[in-house]
């Protein structure tokens, strides 16, 4: 199993990539968009084969990286009004 940081090194942002959205470095596929596609479900499977230049561990750190940067935010609970 990698560490930690070599997982976070494969993510990068670069303001002259998708105005600095961080991406799978190497790529031009931002963290959103892999987020995207496995809240759709996907398979990291079926992730590497629709985008052959991905790996395990660059959908993994896509995971990783949402992780973090979850963990650095404050909440303010938020209740909805129920449906009657």
């Amino acid at each position: 199993m990698q560490k930690k940081e070599d997982l976070l090194n494969r993510i990068i942002s670069d303001p002259n990539i998708l105005v600095g959205k961080p991406i799978v470095k190497g790529t031009r596929l931002a963290v959103e968009h892999v987020l995207d596609l496995l809240g759709e479900a996907m398979t990291i499977e079926e992730i590497m084969r629709e985008y052959t230049q991905l790996k395990k561990e660059d959908i993994l750190a896509c995971i990783l990286f949402a992780r973090e940067m979850l963990a650095d935010i404050t909440y303010t609970p938020f209740f909805a009004s129920r449906s009657q």
